[in-house]
């Protein structure tokens, strides 16, 4: 159970930047946000940005199967620990068992280095411990398998919490959720959507070619690009300055075709932010179409403006509006094509989030599920007659995607479902035309959700 990684940083100094980055989560910071920042703020090579990269992911997705590991190992129970130790215990844990080019000794004595760094002297003794007892115990470790202990292959093997395990077992199967547990595992493939404002697929990818790095169209999406190497600074990569591009799942890229958006229509981009959709939709309209962009964070609708600007995208209007409530600044009825990619429980994202997996809890998933149709309620008055909503989401949960479609159609009986099949493939829908994907089974896609909802 190896992962091939990279080369070990000639010093703490990365791992440092993952401990901090960690610990920042854990008080509830996004792990890429943080990340990202403190690899802007920091001058480490490249080599070890990329192992302190791996390091913050990879002990994120793998927490289950480090603790798991390290319990034996620790005299008193991994709850008990100081979170702080229990971290660096974790980072630790996860070079000795995951990383095969970072020397034992190495993984250890940084461990221990870093509590030092850190004034946590206190718990030399105890990382130092833990640590050799694992490295001790490691070639006897045996982990659950699927024909022996179905749950603890999926919780501790593939490093899922209990509920969502036992969610996709009853789900998908036994061997269907430890494919897509298994496949959550990996890191998330970078893709690039083509700015058709700016540039072209072909012209991008040549440009890309010529400063050295590999990539290839994606399948699906006819913009899309896909990077066949690591990249630690998207900035540095041709073309982002001028807007030839945006970070953006393959996936989501197939979202804001559904929605047919034409020239001279009015759209709304519901829950916008950060925008990679509303800029999607301007690109698709050459930017002939007046996009109002709403969603509920002010901080969060600026990024989506500085992202429209470096994009070249024109007549985006943004306004900071709580969805769920009835608001005269929005006419009824006003707009040919509205967008709600809806807040959710992000189960289709977990490889992008790994904290998340976590963090979210199942009686989450019943509190957005409610609070999803108070917003599709709200937009289904802004909706021209022959107009379209398209509902889309990243998750998996029939809650959040079936019955909420069922569930908007018993309340508005003036919409109707329009299958997609002459926008995708076969293979992308499911039974009722609507855009269903999973990491698993197409291609490493996140897992997408999508409906078209057509006013009559």
């Amino acid at each position: 159970m190896v992962v091939d990684s990279l080369p070990p940083a000639n010093d703490t100094d990365c791992r440092l930047l993952a401990y901090q980055v960690l610990r920042r989560v854990a008080a509830g910071g996004y792990a890429d946000l943080t990340l990202d920042a403190a690899l802007r703020r920091s001058a480490l090579a490249s080599r070890d940005r990329a192992l302190a990269t791996e390091l913050v992911y990879g002990s994120l997705r793998r927490r289950a199967s480090l603790d798991y590991a390290l319990a034996p190992c620790c005299r008193q129970p991994l709850a008990a620990l100081e979170p702080a130790v229990l971290d660096l215990l974790r980072l630790g844990a996860y070079q000795l068992l995951f990383l095969d080019r970072v020397p034992a000794h190495a993984a250890i004595h940084s461990s221990v280095e870093l509590t030092r760094q850190l004034r946590l002297q206190r718990a030399a003794g105890l990382v130092n411990a833990v640590l050799r007892a694992l490295q001790r115990r490691q070639p006897q470790l045996r982990w659950p398998t699927a024909e022996e202990d179905p749950l603890g292959w999926l919780t501790a093997t593939l490093s899922l919490p209990d509920w969502l395990a036992q969610r996709w077992w009853n789900q998908y199967g036994l061997q269907p959720a430890g494919r897509l547990a298994a496949c959550l595992l990996l890191p998330a493939p970078l893709t690039l959507r083509v700015n058709r404002l700016q540039t072209t697929p072909a012209q991008l990818l040549a440009q890309l070619a010529e400063a050295g790095y590999a990539a290839e169209a994606c399948r699906y999406a006819v913009d899309g690009i896909r990077l066949l190497q690591p990249v630690t600074d998207l900035t540095a990569l041709p073309g982002f300055a001028s807007g030839a591009f945006q970070p953006q799942d393959e996936a989501s890229q197939l979202i804001a075709p559904l929605l047919q958006p034409q020239a001279g229509q009015r759209l709304l981009d519901v829950c916008a932010a950060p925008g990679g959709k509303t800029c999607h939709l301007a690109a698709l309209t050459h930017n002939q179409a007046d996009i109002l962009a709403v969603d509920l964070h002010a901080h969060r609708l600026r990024k989506l403006e500085q992202g429209a600007r470096r994009l070249g995208c024109q007549r985006v209007q943004t306004l900071c509006l709580d969805m769920r409530l009835s608001d005269a600044c929005l006419p009824d009825a006003a707009f040919g094509g509205v967008l709600v990619d809806a807040p959710c429980s992000g189960l289709g994202v977990l490889r992008r989030n790994a904290e998340l997996r976590w963090r979210r809890q199942p009686d989450d998933i019943a509190d957005l599920a409610q609070l999803q149709q108070q917003i599709l309620q709200q937009a289904a008055r802004r909706v021209a007659p022959g107009g379209r909503l398209l509902y889309s989401l990243c998750t998996t949960t029939p809650e959040e995607s079936d019955a909420q479609v069922a569930e908007f159609l018993r309340r508005q009986p003036d919409f109707e479902l329009e299958p997609l099949q002459d926008r995708l493939p076969p293979e992308l829908l499911d039974a009722q035309g609507c855009l269903r994907t999973c990491p698993s089974v197409h291609d490493g896609m996140d897992g997408f959700f999508a409906a078209c909802l057509r006013r009559r």
